[in-house]
């Protein structure tokens, strides 16, 4: 099924990185000896059906990113990479813009998320043949507060509605395509690819990613990451070892 279809991933890598208080870009900043974008681009480069992707830099680190990540790590599936905008949605209109003339199903993907699972990539792929429209997230944990400009609550609503968007945010070109050009028409700014496919009517379904799929953001995510990088490489080590034992 997913043979027949051309799909292209987008990956927004031009972030300003204010809150990770680096004087690098944080896709960068290396956890377990690679850089996080290298992390991010591994899972796409291993699915199968992922055909393209293009990378969305900050214009005066294209080049660095052409060298120290796409050609250092060898990834064959990296097409392009493109400057970025002032803001997010601007940087992804310039990737789509970049897409494969094949191209048919479109994956967003934050290049700060390296724990995206192949798995999920591949039900994204899938939503968006069944769907149209599809975007992985979780169902939150939290209880949520809706609360006023001075911090009163104002209520709470029912938390088994709510869940956390996350990336990729899949679609089927035509339709992100559209959203965006009717966000430019408008000067409309959405806060996730999503809300502007939402605004134009279309409806999107949300499909089960992973908890683990964290956006890294500050210097304490950091830690977080490196923490489940380690507590992988322990379980692996030991079920090695049983592997080996036997």
């Amino acid at each position: 099924m997913y043979e027949n279809n051309f799909v292209s991933v987008v990956v927004a890598a031009a972030g300003m990185s204010n809150r990770m208080r680096s004087r690098i870009n944080k896709q960068f900043i290396f956890i377990d000896n690679k850089p996080v974008l290298a992390h991010t681009l591994e899972k796409f480069e291993m699915c199968k059906y992922v055909d393209e992707i293009i990378i969305v830099a900050k214009e005066d680190e294209i080049e660095y990113c052409k060298k120290e990540i796409v050609k250092k790590y060898d990834f064959k599936k990296v097409s392009k990479v493109v400057k970025g905008g002032k803001e997010r949605q601007d940087s992804v209109y310039n990737g789509l813009l970049a897409l494969d003339k094949e191209c048919e199903i479109v994956l967003i993907h934050d290049g700060a998320r390296p724990f995206i699972k192949v798995k999920n990539i591949e039900d994204g792929i899938e939503g968006v043949i069944k769907y149209g429209a599809c975007v992985v997230g979780v169902p939150v944990k939290d209880t949520i507060k809706i609360v006023s400009d001075n911090n009163d609550v104002m209520n709470t609503p029912d938390r088994s509605q709510i869940w956390a968007a996350q990336t990729p945010q899949c679609f089927l070109r035509h339709i992100i395509m559209q959203a965006y050009k009717a966000a430019l028409d408008d000067d409309f700014t959405g806060t996730d690819d999503s809300m502007l496919v939402e605004r134009i009517g279309v409806d999107v379904k949300m499909i089960m990613g992973s908890y683990e799929n964290i956006k890294i953001t500050t210097p304490d995510d950091l830690i977080v990451a490196e923490s489940m990088l380690k507590g992988k490489e322990i379980i692996f080590k030991k079920r090695n070892f049983v592997f080996e034992g036997r």
